[in-house]
């Protein structure tokens, strides 16, 4: 971490009840919580917006993390590659099938609802500015609601930030999430190397 943040054991009031949420449900506080303590007013609001998007998400836990790959791939974010990448593995069956996501999500055998979901979510990642009519036509023709497409944005955006914030303040990726798989570890880094 390039700033000073603030510690477990100097943590109090409500960056000390966030922390032990994390650790309640990962095992550690990671960095990426952490780093938001250099603005310790600022983790509350996160933690809250992070929590309220999620709560209302109109898909899937698997659509949240596969927006989310590649979106890090495209940022490029190595810490979250890493992170929705390891997450990946039970919801897609392998480590062959998320490094074929990794690698081009239109050869991965997905179904043409994810290929546009991934298609949108990579091109707001990209440049969100050529988004046209067409490109929410082709996901309402595979099944979207308005309101998915709205998450999709969400997600796809809000990964665009908080990657950005991470690798802007030196956060790291925390040893459980680099995988002994140098192959796949290789496949996931797509910015910074750790």
């Amino acid at each position: 971490m390039f700033l000073q943040t603030i510690g477990e054991e100097d943590a109090t009031g409500a960056i000390a009840e966030i922390y032990n949420t994390s650790t309640t449900q990962l095992g550690f506080v990671m960095e990426a919580t952490k780093c938001f303590t250099a603005r310790p007013d600022l983790l509350p609001i996160y933690t809250e917006f992070s929590r309220s998007i999620r709560a209302g998400f109109s898909l899937s836990p698997r659509d949240w993390r596969l927006i989310t790959l590649i979106a890090a791939k495209h940022i490029p974010s190595t810490y979250c590659s890493y992170v929705y990448g390891k997450q990946l593995i039970d919801d897609l069956g392998s480590k062959d099938a998320v490094m074929a996501v990794q690698q081009d999500f239109r050869t991965a055998g997905l179904p043409d609802r994810d290929l546009e979901m991934l298609a949108y979510a990579e091109k707001i990642t990209k440049d969100a500015s050529r988004i046209s009519q067409q490109d929410i036509d082709r996901l309402r023709a595979v099944g979207f609601t308005d309101q998915q497409v709205c998450d999709i944005a969400l997600c796809a955006s809000f990964r665009c930030f908080v990657s950005r914030f991470f690798d802007a303040v030196g956060a790291s990726p925390e040893e459980v999430y680099i995988d002994s798989d140098n192959d796949f570890r290789t496949a996931m880094t797509v910015g910074k190397t750790y």
